[in-house]
Formats: structure tokens, C-alpha cells, sequence
């Protein structure tokens, strides 16, 4: 990959302006609320001792391997987070029946693709909130993240076309809209509810996917 790799008016530029002690604390709630909801999430059942252990494993881990500062310049909107929760909650349900139909079908393997999708909120927050998303849904699995451009390469289960490539694309996408609707800023929301740019990349390194 060759050009400026540097993004001045991006979250990680020089332009940044320290962060305030409030800002500061703030970053540590919204840090350890979600790694401690991460963390629920991949023991699939929801009670007192998993709550309290991903407390106590967030505030070990930002103690121990402290983040870089984020700056969260969105707000919480209860009920797009509760639309988001609902859907993910859907898409969990429906994946998981895929991937078991994919299992026990008999014939040809499922066909797969590494699919590249580059974001319109290129922060670290969005970044990583929308790969671990997609990353808990079965089926597909982030290989790689370019925090420079703000691009999410997905290895995806069972495409076998071009269309179905850009059926997922838009899926990235939309899950995109829905966590920024539920924490991201008016900047950043007018970001997503533009129309795309169109001439997004080609998915990178096929498995299996006609022309």
C-alpha cells in the first residue's frame, strides 16, 4: 500500500487536544462497561458473579495494560441502544441457525470470502465496538483491522457470490449506523446517514467466490 498513511483530522492526529479529568473518567466507565459487557457476552449467560468477575478482570486489565486515551465525544441514547441490543440479539439468533444448518447440510463445503469494509467513523471507539460486534456473531471473524483507514477485513461463512459479498458489505454498514445512533456524536451520525461513497474495495483474498 503506498500514500500518505498519516490522518491529521483523524482521532489518532496531532490535532487532539488533551484530555480533562472528567473526560478522563468518563473514557474509564465507557472502557470498563464495555469489556464487562464483552465479557458476559462470551460466557452467553447473564448473572451476578459474571457481572462482578468482568468488573473486576476490566479494572485489572486498564490497570495493568492501560489504553491509549479515546476521546468520547458521542452521547448515550437509550433507546437507539436498546434497538441495537434488540437487533444484535436477532442476528445472534439467526446466525447461529445458519451456521448449524451449514454444519449438518451434506454436499460441498460452504464457501467463503475475507471481505474488506471501510467504515465512515474512523475512530478508535467505532472501530473496535463494530469489530467485536461482528466478531460474537457466528460466521464471521475480524483477521485484521487498519486503524489508519478505518477499514474492517471479515473472514464470512457460506457467500457465494458477489452479491451476497455486498449484501454483507451493507450489513457492516448498517450495524455501523446502529452503535454510532447509540453512542456517537451529531457529527458522526450525520456521517452515516449520508449516502456511501460509492467505489468501496473489492473483497481481498476470496475463497471460493465467483467473479
Amino acid at each position: 500500500m503506498t500514500g500518505d498513511r498519516t490522518n491529521p483530522t483523524g482521532p489518532t492526529g496531532p490535532a487532539n487536544p488533551p484530555l480533562t479529568r472528567r473526560a478522563r473518567r468518563r473514557n474509564r466507565i465507557v472502557a470498563v462497561t464495555g469489556l464487562t459487557s464483552v465479557w458476559v457476552l462470551l460466557w452467553g449467560t447473564l448473572s451476578w458473579a459474571n457481572v462482578i468477575s468482568g468488573l473486576v478482570l476490566s479494572v485489572v486489565l486498564l490497570a495493568v495494560f492501560p489504553l491509549p486515551p479515546v476521546t468520547f465525544a458521542g452521547r448515550i441514547r437509550p433507546v437507539p441502544l436498546a434497538r441495537f441490543w434488540v437487533r444484535f440479539l436477532r442476528d445472534l439468533v439467526v446466525a447461529s441457525a445458519q451456521i448449524a444448518w451449514l454444519a449438518m447440510r451434506i454436499g460441498h463445503p460452504p464457501l467463503s470470502a475475507i471481505i474488506a469494509v471501510p467504515l465512515r467513523v474512523n475512530t478508535d471507539l467505532n472501530l473496535t465496538l463494530t469489530a467485536e460486534a461482528l466478531s460474537l456473531v457466528p460466521g464471521s471473524l475480524i483477521i485484521e483491522a487498519d486503524r489508519t483507514t478505518g477499514t474492517l477485513y471479515v473472514h464470512v461463512i457460506g457467500v457465494r457470490s458477489r452479491e451476497e459479498v455486498e449484501r454483507f458489505r451493507q450489513g457492516v454498514l448498517d450495524l455501523e449506523a446502529r452503535i454510532v445512533a447509540a453512542i456517537g456524536s451529531p457529527d458522526e451520525l450525520r456521517r452515516v446517514t449520508q449516502p456511501h461513497a460509492a467505489g468501496l474495495s473489492e473483497p481481498a483474498h476470496p475463497e471460493g467466490v465467483p467473479s
